[in-house]
């Protein structure tokens, strides 16, 4: 995790690719599918659906985001392949986070699984500035807005098992010591 304009989605796509033996889990949403889209990275279900997954105990944490729509970290995404002995790599927010580590499985005098996170910090704050400003048009309130969930965001960095800096330039030596890290 990290925060918006770090770096964490380059880092997954590189990941990806190097290393089709790992499992990179799928989101449940609520959004509709985009024009195009593929269900690589999501398992598209309705209001309905995803009620049913709360209810049943399904989702291991679930937040929702982007005008409303709800995404979910399904179990059945999660556990079967930590059972198999593969590396599950699973972006999240900090919303998440909070959740999966104090989730029953993660968490307690004898957790069932040890949860292993990664945070992805940027050199400094001006550095994510100019990145999201460059990703694509954006308003000075949006860009206050996400400022005030960069600090929030960036206290979460401590309680990561392991803290890497994307250094402006060096993309292949964050994605190296992310490989390492798993």
């Amino acid at each position: 995790m990290g925060p918006s304009g770090v770096g964490k989605s380059v880092i997954l796509q590189a990941l990806r690719k190097a290393h089709p033996e790992w499992h990179f889990p799928r989101s449940a949403t609520t959004r509709p599918r985009r024009s195009g889209e593929g269900t690589l990275l999501y398992h598209f279900v309705t209001e309905k659906e995803f009620d049913a997954l709360e209810k049943d105990g399904k989702l291991l944490e679930w937040a929702r985001v982007h005008h409303g729509a709800r995404y979910g970290t399904l179990l059945e995404e999660i556990l079967p392949f930590i059972e198999a002995g593969k590396i599950v790599v699973r972006e999240v927010d900090v919303q998440g986070f909070e959740s999966i580590r104090h989730h029953t499985l993660f968490s307690g005098e004898h957790p069932r699984y040890t949860l292993e996170s990664i945070f992805i910090a940027p050199e400094n704050k001006e550095q994510l500035i100019t990145r999201i400003k460059h990703r694509a048009p954006i308003s000075e309130e949006e860009l206050a807005r996400r400022f005030g969930s960069m600090e929030r965001e960036l206290s979460y960095a401590a309680l990561c098992t392991k803290q890497i800096v994307n250094h402006e330039g060096n993309l292949q030596a964050v994605i190296t010591e992310v490989e390492k890290a798993l």
